[in-house]
């Protein structure tokens, strides 16, 4: 049975802290929905309103699109392991660019990454908890390391050239691109 929640609490944010992986959807009108898979460490919980997620360059930027437009995202953490349970958070969300006033301080709640270039922060509408057992058991082996380490090995001028290259959604929504590329942490 789905429950609904207001806020955050303290059984939400260890659950969320336990998953390797989260799911982010957006849609704006007129053009596809964005369903797009996370990981790498990137979410935080800022208070119990206030969530945010590091994003790095990758094949588009339709999240950012979507929320200039429209603004409405869904956060999807499922548990594969036991107990089962699926959290969403709804919330409405904006991003801050790398280069941006803001930027740094709140990349601090985050590992510096090659290849950061926007944070999106998403103000809580609501929760919702439901109880996820048609989700498989799975485990965790690692964490992929392909793209820090694709970003890692690229330029900083090429990295930059091509995040900003992307200037336009799939559907020809326009974005933000950044201008600076933030520091990184060397890759083990």
């Amino acid at each position: 049975m789905a429950e609904f929640f207001d806020s955050l609490n303290d059984d939400h944010r260890a659950f969320i802290a336990r998953q390797p992986v989260f799911f982010v959807a957006t849609a704006a009108e007129g053009a596809r929905i964005n369903l797009s898979p996370k990981g790498m460490d990137s979410f935080r919980v800022l208070d119990d309103r206030r969530v945010a997620y590091l994003d790095l360059g990758g094949s588009g930027n339709e999240t950012q699109a979507h929320l200039n437009v429209d603004g409405r995202i869904t956060i999807m953490f499922c548990a594969f392991d036991n107990p089962a349970l699926i959290l969403r958070i709804y919330g409405r969300g904006g991003c801050t660019v790398a280069g941006d006033p803001g930027y740094d301080a709140m990349a601090a709640h985050f590992p510096r990454l090659p290849g950061a270039r926007q944070i999106f922060e998403i103000a809580v509408d609501s929760i919702q908890t439901s109880c996820g057992w048609g989700v498989p058991h799975m485990a965790l082996e690692r964490e992929r390391k392909t793209l820090v380490k694709y970003h890692a090995t690229q330029d900083a001028g090429v990295r930059l050239a091509r995040i900003a290259d992307r200037t336009h959604s799939i559907d020809g929504l326009p974005v933000r691109v950044q201008t600076v590329m933030p520091a990184a942490d060397p890759i083990a």
